[in-house]
């Protein structure tokens, strides 16, 4: 036997796991073919034992996926000093849920879809991972249309929009891949890009053209390593919506560099009456294009987490491998709630269109109040939206010298006057703030006159303004 360690185990007639070391049992008897045979010894496992380290002390580090993850929304607001001034009532501007201030509620129909779910206990157990077929033949057939036909196997559900573009970004990169983000963008794409180690490249949008792509930017960004266009539209965090003919421009720059797209479409027919703004998929004749959306936004029920992918593929471009693909990942935490898979089809065949159009009305009324509130306010430049149910405030930083940034300016008007609204500094975009349009009417006049009396405080005049007011 050679000069090593090995472990051998014996079975059968009260002879277990019997140690040999060069040779020589533990007892001083060597193991022999006799021995082993014979005696009621019926079968030897031999194993070379391996030499093993013993830790001296616990040591258990998080992975480098978790210490990759980083939220920049929740990293800014954590480090902010939130203290309201006690003498006036919070108003949160900040939050993207619809919810919040009770004055959005879904639609009646919505619920009784899910009250029926419910009853019927048909939906108690696990769904396939990608959704029940009837659910996703339902949402196939509500966005289908003769440009980009849909069938079931062309989606997946998920648990939310949120998880629609982690599979998405996930099916389509690998590390030290890029992808392309809008700056100003929704933080969730870097955060998820980063943990899995894939690069993330920001394209500029122009606020002075209603926060639409700078083209040229952005095809300036593409590389080899490029996997996936991010686009958002409509757009959070700017309420932007963007034309047909813009969005023409963005196919064509994928086109030519062969790049598929993530179309992030949360926000789709959440459009300002006299906008229009169709599905990158209608448009497109030969980028492959996974467009996420749910039902969080436009049916106002964030917390119920349902979403989707709609595989809109191009001349067989995705194939079977992305799809396959999904549905491998898909498999990680078994999809979307079973319950609201039951109602989905109901909730979308028979939501009435008034409920929509009563949505949008009150989002434009807001949208409208806030814009034209703050435009008359010294030292901002409020961008009206066109969609969606937010609105970027821009901030002349040099008039007001008693801040250093947009967090500071944030963070202070909320210590005197108890209005928070979130630093555009969490989308990579400094010297901006969001403001979230779903707030009731009344609360959105009040915030935005507090917002007029803190900038009036502050406000300083440049020396050619004092000149003009003295004239």
């Amino acid at each position: 036997m050679d000069n090593k360690s090995y472990l051998v185990q014996m079975n059968g007639n009260g002879v277990h796991n019997k140690t040999t070391i060069n040779g020589k049992n533990l007892n001083g008897s060597g193991v022999t073919g006799k021995g082993v045979n014979g005696n009621g010894i019926h079968h030897v496992s031999v194993y070379p034992v391996k030499a093993k380290s013993r830790r001296q002390r616990w040591e258990v580090k998080p992975s480098e996926m978790a210490n990759n993850t980083l939220n920049p929304i929740r990293a800014i607001v954590d480090g902010m000093k939130l203290t309201p001034n006690p003498e006036k009532p919070m108003i949160a501007l900040s939050i993207g849920d619809p919810t919040v201030f009770g004055n959005l509620p879904t639609d009646d129909s919505v619920l009784q879809a899910m009250k029926d779910a419910i009853d019927s206990q048909k939906y108690n157990g696990y769904a396939p991972s990608v959704g029940y077929l009837k659910s996703r033949q339902a949402v196939a057939n509500f966005y289908s249309c003769p440009e980009a036909p849909l069938d079931a196997e062309d989606v997946i559900l998920t648990s939310g929009c949120s998880q629609a573009n982690d599979l998405a970004i996930s099916v389509l990169c690998n590390p030290g891949d890029n992808i392309l983000v809008p700056c100003p963008g929704f933080s969730l794409y870097k955060t998820l890009a980063v943990s899995m180690g894939i690069e993330v490249k920001l394209y500029n949008l122009l606020p002075e053209k209603s926060w639409e792509i700078d083209i040229q930017h952005m095809e300036s960004l593409i590389d080899e390593r490029t996997s996936c266009l991010v686009v958002t539209n409509p757009s959070n965090p700017c309420g932007s919506v963007f034309s047909k003919e813009h969005l023409q421009k963005i196919l064509k720059v994928a086109s030519r560099h062969c790049v598929p797209i993530l179309a992030d479409e949360i926000y789709s027919d959440m459009v300002f009456p006299g906008c229009c703004s169709p599905s990158l998929a209608s448009l497109s004749s030969d980028v492959p294009i996974l467009s996420c959306g749910g039902l969080a936004k436009r049916w106002l029920v964030p917390g119920w987490r349902m979403g989707w992918i709609l595989i809109h593929d191009r001349n067989d471009i995705f194939g079977s491998e992305i799809r396959q693909g999904l549905v491998k990942l898909s498999q990680r935490i078994l999809g979307a709630c079973s319950i609201v898979q039951g109602a989905l089809e109901s909730i979308l065949n028979n939501t009435p269109q008034s409920f929509y159009n009563q949505t949008i009305s009150f989002l434009k009324s807001n949208s409208e109040i806030c814009f034209h509130e703050l435009s008359t306010v010294p030292g901002l430049n409020p961008v009206m939206p066109s969609g969606a149910m937010y609105l970027m405030v821009g901030i002349d930083m040099d008039r007001f010298p008693d801040f250093k940034d947009d967090v500071d300016f944030t963070e202070r008007l909320v210590t005197e006057q108890s209005v928070f609204c979130l630093p555009a500094t969490a989308f990579e975009y400094p010297n901006y703030f969001r403001i979230v349009v779903t707030v009731p009417e009344e609360l959105m006049v009040e915030a935005c006159g507090r917002i007029r009396e803190f900038c009036q405080r502050h406000y300083r005049p440049s020396s050619r303004d004092s000149n003009d007011l003295d004239q």
